[in-house]
């Protein structure tokens, strides 16, 4: 339910810009470089990440993110030669999926497609409600909506659901509401629910329910002048489509003498 405020908690950490330290502005969006992370920056990544994010990533994972041949999409907004904001996300094949996340695109477009995921996205305290985070993402987004890469269907996330600051940044941005998950995440011994947010691209969508049907031909007889020029006009495209259909003569049937 994109839109919808759900939480009034300012959670810290994941995914999120929109903190309520005060502005730091800067001097020109256009001072700030973007560039793929590098072996060099793991030490500064890691120490970011602790201080922006509850969760503990394993050392590995640094490393994997900051490889000259990462599978991952590592970016790095780059400000007086520091790193002052961060976006890692990946793109898989729908079937590689986790089970919980199985449900976001509608089965006929499941067969061949693949889902980018955004693992984290966050920005220095000290610099954030300047647009970092939105330059970071778009340039994801971007990098989704080129022909080469129109298998990808959808993008999603999850997030904390007490990260109200996050929660808005993405509805803000079209990520729609998709599932509660419960327990989700483990924080320093407890477990947190987390929400799963996706923004379809691509011609991407998600399944469709009794609801959906009836409010497409809703929009069809709406946008076609009323419900009698509708009917009309497909039971003529029917008697068109069965007309032109290439007609096969009958076998003969041999009868055995």
């Amino acid at each position: 339910m994109a839109g919808t405020n759900w939480y009034q908690n300012n959670g810290c950490g994941i995914t999120s810009e929109l903190l309520c330290e005060p502005k730091v502005p800067l001097y020109s969006l256009a001072d700030v470089q973007l560039r793929f992370l590098c072996p060099n920056d793991l030490d500064e990544v890691r120490a970011l990440c602790q201080d922006w994010f509850p969760i503990e990533y394993p050392y590995y994972w640094y490393e994997e993110i900051t490889s000259n041949n990462s599978r991952f999409f590592a970016l790095a907004a780059v400000y007086n030669r520091s790193i002052i904001g961060l976006i890692v996300a990946e793109i898989k094949p729908y079937d590689k999926l986790n089970p919980e996340d199985t449900a976001i695109l509608a089965k006929s477009l499941r067969n061949n497609s693949h889902i980018g995921y955004i693992l984290s996205l966050g920005v220095a305290k000290e610099y954030r409600r300047n647009g970092i985070a939105s330059l970071l993402l778009d340039s994801f987004l971007r990098n989704l909506t080129t022909p080469e890469k129109k298998k990808v269907k959808a993008v999603f996330l999850h997030v904390l659901t007490s990260n109200s600051a996050a929660i808005m940044f993405y509805e803000a941005r079209r990520f729609q509401l998709h599932s509660f998950l419960p327990y989700y995440y483990a924080i320093k011994g407890r477990c947190k629910d987390g929400f799963t947010y996706v923004l379809y691209i691509n011609g991407g969508y998600p399944p469709r329910n009794l609801y959906d049907y009836i409010k497409y031909m809703c929009i069809a007889v709406f946008r076609g002048g009323g419900l009698f020029p509708w009917i009309i006009g497909n039971i003529s495209k029917a008697i068109d489509w069965i007309w032109k259909s290439p007609r096969h003569p009958q076998p003969q049937q041999h009868v055995e003498h």
